[in-house]
C-alpha cells in the first residue's frame, strides 16, 4: 500500500528507483528544489510502507510572460505536469493515477483553465494513461525531444502537448477534438 504526501528535500536521495526508466526525465538537482520552493502543492511524492519513494509528480502554475499574449500560442493560467513517474515494480496499482488526481485538485484549487502536459509520441502507453483519465492531445510539438546531442542535424522526437480541462473551462475553449492535425514548432510553446 502507497502513502502520498508532499516532496521533501531528502527525497532527491530516494529517487533512483523512479529515475531509472529510460523513459523518464532527470533533472539536476536545483530543478527539483526550484519546483519544491515555488509549486509545493504540486510536487507530490508516493512512498511505500518501507519509505521508498515508488512514484512522484512535479507540477506547476503559470501562464505565458506578457510579451507572449498577442501570440496565437498564447497560454493562460493553467497547471503543467512537468515529471510524473512510477518505479517499474510499483506501475498498474493506480500509483500514476492518484498522482495525477492530487495535481488536478491544486490545479482546481489555483484556478487554472487547464492542465497539461508534454508526452513523446511514441510512448504510446503514457497516451493511452492520460486518454483514460480525460486528456486529449491539443497539438504536436515538431521535434521537440531533441535527444541527438552528438549530431546537430538529427531531427527529434516529436512531442504530444496533451490537456485536460478544469471547471473554469465550461465551454471547453482550451481543448480540441483535432488536435493531432495542429503542428507547432518548439519555439511556439512556453
Amino acid at each position: 500500500m502507497a502513502s502520498f504526501r508532499r516532496f521533501r528535500p531528502d527525497d532527491l536521495d530516494k529517487f533512483s528507483k523512479c529515475n531509472l526508466d529510460p523513459l523518464t526525465e532527470t533533472y539536476d538537482l536545483s530543478f527539483y528544489l526550484q519546483y519544491f520552493a515555488k509549486w509545493p502543492s504540486l510536487f507530490q511524492v508516493a512512498e511505500d510502507p518501507n519509505g521508498n519513494i515508488i512514484g512522484y509528480i512535479m507540477g506547476k502554475l503559470e501562464s505565458s510572460p506578457d510579451y507572449f499574449q498577442y501570440s496565437e500560442h498564447y497560454l493562460p493560467w493553467h497547471a503543467h505536469i512537468t515529471a510524473l513517474t512510477v518505479a517499474p515494480e510499483a506501475r498498474r496499482l493506480g500509483i500514476g493515477k492518484i498522482l495525477t488526481e492530487n495535481l488536478e485538485v491544486a490545479a482546481e484549487a489555483g484556478d487554472a483553465w487547464f492542465v497539461d502536459l508534454f508526452v513523446r509520441k511514441s510512448n504510446t502507453r503514457a497516451i493511452n494513461f492520460y486518454e483514460s483519465m480525460g486528456y486529449s492531445v491539443y497539438r504536436v510539438v515538431k521535434d521537440y525531444y531533441g535527444d541527438n546531442v552528438n549530431d546537430p542535424t538529427a531531427h527529434g522526437e516529436d512531442a504530444y502537448d496533451m490537456r485536460k480541462p478544469m471547471s473554469r473551462d465550461k465551454t471547453l475553449k482550451h481543448i480540441r477534438e483535432d488536435g493531432r492535425n495542429h503542428d507547432v514548432q518548439p519555439e511556439d510553446v512556453f
